[in-house]
């Protein structure tokens, strides 16, 4: 299996040779008392009349006798405000260029600051004449514990460069070829399904993508680990990947449209997810679909009033063409559950009224399982990626009645939005299957410490952490999510 790389922000402690370390005190607000014990005297005097008060992401440079910067104090959350790896983000663009380490409070992991780091020297695709973007010129030395958060950082961050590609170059074939790339290589079997056989298996991807000139297509991956027995439980993976969605003839307004190229943010999200997972060599049986699609305005495109009939044979009206994500979802739902799944998880970026709910930061979880939805909400918490659980409420199932087919894919009513989505979705999976849906966002509104404005992937490390927390790998628990 071939292994990537480290990323280029890391540097192995045993490499680093006879080159000189600066060293990057972080300081809690409560413990700023203590400053001149980490610096010295004249350091701590020169930060705190500098304005240093270790306010969260607050970098002050303290120059040595010939005015060279070769140790820095980074403010960072107190312990009770939990585990926070994004503050380390700040740094690869506030310290000078060269080598460094963080000196860090005894509760704060090492794999937590290599994480924040390397998120922090994410850089966006570049597509001027200008070529590829310049990383930061400050590296951090790890040790071991700091270097396994690599793999890590790099999933995460091939999720966010997926959906920060723009859509004419991230149609539902490149997103296809991104998936054979991220897996093939590690040993995962990928297949891409199109044409008539698509039409047929997935009805509901065909018909939500037959208005566009970029045909339709659904990624299946395959994959287990290399300790992993032929019963070894079955984790299912579906990600809705909207590559870019005009609302179809339900029309977006233009200030809608403007971020649709992160439609296909639940496909990305999954996809790095499996590619951890696949990384990690955890003991299990790996499957990933991925409904890659985009959704148009034409002559062939889906109208209001459609019916479609799905794989599982029931039939959709569409309200909607807007309410397009759950169309995308419930074929792949309801082909996974034909696996019988030990354990099956979704992601979408898919209704507005979980952020509305929930803000931008904060996922929507649904869940018919409660021991799932409480290791995905307890780890997710725990690793500072948290989700929230909403009800799959019961009393609104008749909403989405239809006079003309068993289902409406809208709401007769104007509340509860992401509610009505997820009941819908539950539709297509079986009563027995450990079933996790997440709503997200998939975005950063704006530049903060670890998080440049842009794709993100919320939601990632929750789900990978409750993995291990839901099939009891406790030989793995006590290194690998610490790596979070």
């Amino acid at each position: 299996m071939n292994k990537p790389q480290q990323p280029d922000c890391l540097v192995a402690a045993h490499d680093v040779g006879h080159e000189p370390v600066g060293v990057v005190h972080a300081v809690r607000p409560s413990a700023l008392g203590g400053l001149e014990a980490l610096v010295g005297e004249k350091a701590a005097r020169f930060a705190l009349q500098a304005g240093f008060v270790a306010r969260y992401g607050q970098v002050q440079g303290l120059p040595d006798a010939d005015g060279n910067i070769t140790t820095a104090v980074l403010g960072v959350p107190e312990a009770a405000d939990g585990a926070d790896p994004f503050v380390f983000g700040i740094l690869p663009d506030s310290l000078p260029s060269g080598l460094w380490r963080i000196s860090a409070p005894t509760d704060v992991s090492a794999s937590d600051m290599a994480l924040g780091f390397c998120l922090g020297a994410y850089r966006m695709p570049a597509f001027g004449r200008d070529g590829a973007p310049k990383p930061p010129r400050a590296r951090l030395v790890v040790d071991a514990a700091g270097l396994a958060a690599g793999p890590v950082a790099q999933c995460i961050n091939l999720a966010r460069s997926l959906i920060n590609t723009p859509p004419n170059l991230m149609g539902p074939d490149d997103l296809a070829r991104a998936a054979q790339v991220a897996l093939e290589p590690l040993g995962a079997d990928v297949s891409v399904i199109r044409g008539a056989r698509l039409e047929q298996d997935f009805p509901t991807v065909f018909h939500v993508g037959m208005g566009s000139e970029r045909a339709p297509c659904v990624v299946v991956a395959r994959w287990s680990g290399s300790t992993a027995p032929e019963d070894a439980p079955l984790v299912s993976l579906v990600g809705k990947g909207v590559c870019f969605d005009t609302g179809g003839y339900d029309l977006k307004p233009p200030s809608s449209m403007l971020r649709m190229k992160k439609d296909m943010g639940g496909a990305a999200i999954m996809l790095a997810l499996a590619r951890l997972v696949v990384l990690r060599d955890l003991p299990v049986r790996l499957e990933l679909r991925l409904g890659c699609v985009e959704n148009s305005v034409s002559g062939r495109a889906m109208r209001p009033s459609d019916v479609v009939r799905t794989r599982a044979g029931l039939t959709v009206e569409v309200g909607n063409t807007d309410a397009e994500g759950r169309l995308v979802l419930c074929d792949l739902l309801h082909a996974a559950c034909e696996h019988d799944p030990a354990l099956l998880i979704d992601a979408a970026t898919l209704t507005g009224a979980a952020r509305v709910a929930l803000g931008p930061d904060m996922p929507a979880l649904f869940s018919n399982s409660d021991e799932a939805a409480l290791a995905l909400e307890g780890e997710g918490r725990a690793c500072g990626d948290p989700l929230w659980r909403l009800p799959l409420w019961p009393g609104y199932r008749k909403w989405l009645r239809s006079p003309v087919a068993d289902l409406n894919n809208i709401s007769s009513k104007p509340m509860a939005g992401a509610i009505t989505a997820a009941l819908f979705l539950e539709n297509f999976v079986k009563t027995d299957v450990r079933w996790v849906h997440i709503d997200t966002y998939g975005w950063n509104d704006s530049d903060r410490p670890g998080r440049p404005e842009g794709g993100e992937s919320l939601g990632l490390r929750a789900a990978y952490a409750g993995i291990l927390k839901i099939f009891n790998l406790d030989e793995m628990n006590a290194t690998l999510k610490k790596q979070l």
